[in-house]
């Protein structure tokens, strides 16, 4: 071999290598980004801080853009336009200066996230899994330190009597749980209990009741649902679906274990007992959340522009928590719809791509049904500034791209070889 080729060969190895290094790194930085998610009670958090970093580290492993995802970006431009088109009311305010920054923060964050997983890189998504899960307990953890007030200053753990753990609020920290945990019931389901992820699944649904969030126990009810549901429609073996069914009354029937092992505990009992009635005093009457709902539909019916950021909350004295209102209310009728149209959209294509079978199948699954039961929860919640709310968007779309792209990889396979099938054998 000459000298020029050996020196060609050397530095193709070299870009090889280099290649390959960038990508550990970015998965190294996706591990620890995931894995401080959990930390939201300080803003800006580490997870915050993490997040331009692994934009950094992006862009040093030249992720792409796929241009399946170009209605994503679309919508969440048009989301964003709105949002700072209602600035131009209230701008001078340092508090909606910032809430706008956050929308961009997220959007950004969501349209990172798919171009992330669009290629269906099982090792990365791999990463998120174990990240995640340990984000999960991190903030599992704080809230039985907090509510079984084990350390000094535990009340940073909680929220009066509920756990918000390593979070502000109990009604965010009890559906980030939801997601890790249906990871976990789909391992069992279709791998098998393992003693560890066993302990990890019960030690995050005492910290799920333990949110007395009733959001997010009915956001829990609602995803489990769908993801078993999918299971057993994907799954073509008839003895699979008997161990999905049975799997799933056992989950059931665990959870339940769960609720009476802890409401066997006299202070958790009594939180109980105020948070599972169906209507609580601040839901109705002058002042409760669904009079506060009606004077938002005026709202929005009044002014096409919307209001802005907390203008509602400071005009009437509190919030209407419907996320799909505050839409309207906050980002206009513009950024309303676009909003409104980017969450049908979602739960349109990840439907179509759950049931195509794919090497990730499983994780778009656990993926849609935990963002199944979190737009339901926006009916009762503000959720378009939680951060796994953007995760699982960019989540289902990066997915999504990646089995389209797979089904299509197989048609033209298919199509040449029947094309080579048809061809006349030259002797």
């Amino acid at each position: 071999m000459s000298d020029t080729g050996a020196a060609v060969g050397a530095f193709g190895r070299d870009q090889v290598e280099g290649a390959a290094l960038a990508q550990r790194l970015l998965d190294a930085t996706l591990f620890v980004t995931m894995a401080l998610s959990s930390i939201a009670f300080v803003e800006p958090s580490p997870h915050d801080a993490m997040m331009l970093v692994l934009l950094v580290a992006c862009v040093a492993a030249r992720v792409t853009f796929d241009r399946k995802l170009v209605p994503l970006l679309i919508l969440t431009v048009i989301w964003l336009i709105g949002g700072l088109l209602c600035l131009i009311q209230v701008g001078d305010q340092e508090n909606t200066i910032q809430y706008a920054g956050t929308s961009i923060y997220l959007g950004t964050a969501s349209i990172m996230f798919a171009c992330l997983f669009c290629q269906g890189n099982l090792r990365r998504l791999l990463v998120l899994r174990r990240a995640y899960i340990l984000a999960a307990l991190i903030a599992t953890t704080a809230g039985y330190l907090g509510f079984f007030h084990l350390i000094p200053g535990y009340e940073i753990f909680l929220d009066h009597e509920r756990v918000s753990a390593t979070f502000k609020d109990p009604n965010v920290y009890g559906p980030f749980l939801i997601f890790p945990l249906l990871l976990l019931i789909i391992g069992f389901m279709t791998r098998g209990i393992r003693p560890a992820g066993l302990i990890i699944t019960i030690a995050l649904l005492g910290g799920l009741f333990l949110s007395f969030s009733r959001g997010a126990w009915m956001h829990f009810a609602v995803s489990t649902g769908v993801a078993v549901v999918l299971l057993f429609v994907v799954t073509p073996d008839a003895r699979m679906r008997r161990r999905i069914l049975l799997l799933a009354l056992g989950a059931a029937f665990a959870a339940a274990l769960v609720v009476l092992a802890l409401t066997s505990i006299d202070a958790v009992r009594e939180v109980f007992m105020v948070r599972a009635k169906a209507i609580e005093p601040y839901d109705v009457g002058p002042g409760g959340r669904f009079w506060y709902q009606q004077l938002a539909v005026s709202q929005i019916l009044e002014h096409p522009n919307g209001l802005g950021p907390f203008e509602f909350s400071r005009i009437f004295g509190g919030q209407q928590h419907d996320v799909y209102m505050q839409g309207f209310l906050v980002y206009g009728w513009l950024g309303g719809a676009a909003y409104l149209t980017l969450v049908l959209v979602t739960l349109t294509i990840g439907i179509r791509a759950a049931l195509i079978s794919s090497p990730w199948q499983y994780y778009l699954i656990a993926a849609y049904a935990a963002f199944v039961g979190e737009a339901g929860e926006g009916f009762v919640v503000d959720t378009d500034h939680w951060r796994h709310f953007f995760l699982l968007l960019g989540l289902i779309w990066g997915l999504t791209a990646a089995t389209i792209n797979m089904s299509r990889r197989g048609r033209a396979a298919a199509n040449s070889a029947t094309v080579g099938a048809m061809l006349p054998v030259v002797s």
